[in-house]
C-alpha cells in the first residue's frame, strides 16, 4: 500500500481517516430527478464513445425510458451534431435547461452554451472539470430513466470528476480491435476498479465492415482482440459494432435517431437491466 498523503479528493481508499467515509457524490438540481448513471469511457480517443453514448440513448428511448446525454467531453463535444441540435442553451432562475431531440432524449453539452459552436474550448483542467459538475448539478433533468455520460479519452480530470461527483451505477467501456487497445482498455478498467464503479461490459467500435456484395466481414484493422481482453478481465463483450457508412451518413446529417441498426442491443439489454 502507498504512504497516505492525507490528500482525501484524490483518493478512493474507504480508510478511517477519511473525512467522509462515504463518497464525494454531488446533488444533482433539486428539480432533478436521475434513476440511472452510465458512463461510456475509454483510454484513447476516436473509438467511438459519442456514438455509442447517442446510440445507447437511442435504443433505450424506443423501448419507453426517458434517456438523456451528458457530453462531458468539453473539449471535444460532439453529441449536439449527431443529434442535429444546434443553438445555445436556455435558462430561468431556477437553472438551466437541457435540448430536446426531436424524440425527447434530453442533451447538454458545452456547444450549447458557446456563442459559436466551432468555437475551440481553450481551459485548464480544473475550469473542464467545473463545467462537468455544471451540467450535473445546475442543469434540471426531468424525469431521466437513463442518463448516458460521454466521457473524454483518457483517465485525468474529467473521468475523476465524474466518477467522484455523479453517482455513477455502471460504465461501459469502448474500444477498437487493435492490440494496442488491450492496454488503452486495461487503463479504463483499472481506474473503474479503483473508483469502485461497476463495469457492464465492453463494446467493441470499427470491428469489421461488411462487403456490400457478398456480405463478407473484413477485419480491416486486424484480428479482433476484444474477446481475449474480456476475459482477461472477466467481462462480457456487449456488442461487436461494424464500420456502417449508412450509420455515418446518419452521424454526419444529425439524424443518429433515424438509424435501424441492432448493433448496441445488447449493450442495451445490459444497461436496461440496472432498472429491471
Amino acid at each position: 500500500m502507498s504512504e497516505c498523503n492525507h490528500n482525501c479528493e484524490s483518493c478512493s481508499a474507504n480508510c478511517s481517516d477519511r473525512s467522509n467515509p462515504s463518497d464525494f457524490h454531488e446533488p444533482a438540481h433539486k428539480l432533478s430527478s436521475i434513476k440511472k448513471v452510465i458512463g461510456i469511457v475509454s483510454g484513447k480517443g476516436g473509438v467511438g464513445k459519442s456514438m455509442t453514448s447517442s446510440m445507447l440513448s437511442v435504443l433505450l428511448n424506443r423501448r419507453g425510458y426517458h434517456t438523456a446525454v451528458l457530453d462531458a467531453d468539453i473539449t471535444g463535444p460532439s453529441i449536439p451534431k449527431l443529434f442535429g441540435i444546434h443553438g445555445r442553451a436556455t435558462g430561468d432562475e431556477n437553472g438551466i435547461f437541457p435540448a430536446s431531440t426531436k424524440t425527447g432524449i434530453d442533451i447538454m453539452s458545452v456547444n450549447l452554451m458557446l456563442e459559436n459552436e466551432e468555437d475551440p474550448v481553450v481551459w485548464r483542467g480544473p475550469v473542464i472539470a467545473g463545467a462537468v459538475k455544471q451540467f450535473w448539478q445546475e442543469v434540471i433533468w426531468k424525469d431521466v430513466d437513463f442518463m448516458f455520460v460521454d466521457m473524454p479519452p483518457g483517465t485525468g480530470d474529467v473521468p475523476l470528476t465524474v466518477f467522484q461527483t455523479l453517482p455513477v451505477d455502471g460504465i461501459v467501456v469502448v474500444a477498437s480491435p487493435q492490440e494496442l487497445v488491450s492496454m488503452i482498455v486495461a487503463k479504463a478498467v483499472k481506474m473503474a476498479n479503483m473508483m469502485n464503479v461497476p463495469i457492464l461490459g465492453i463494446v467493441e467500435n470499427m470491428s469489421y465492415v461488411a462487403c456490400p456484395d457478398c456480405g463478407k466481414k473484413i477485419s480491416v484493422f486486424g484480428d479482433s482482440h476484444v474477446d481475449e481482453i474480456a476475459g482477461r478481465f472477466d467481462l462480457p463483450v456487449l456488442a461487436k459494432m461494424p464500420i456502417d457508412p449508412r450509420l455515418a451518413q446518419n452521424a454526419d446529417s444529425g439524424n443518429i435517431e433515424d438509424f435501424e441498426g441492432d448493433y448496441l442491443d445488447g449493450a442495451a439489454d445490459a444497461v436496461e437491466k440496472l432498472l429491471k
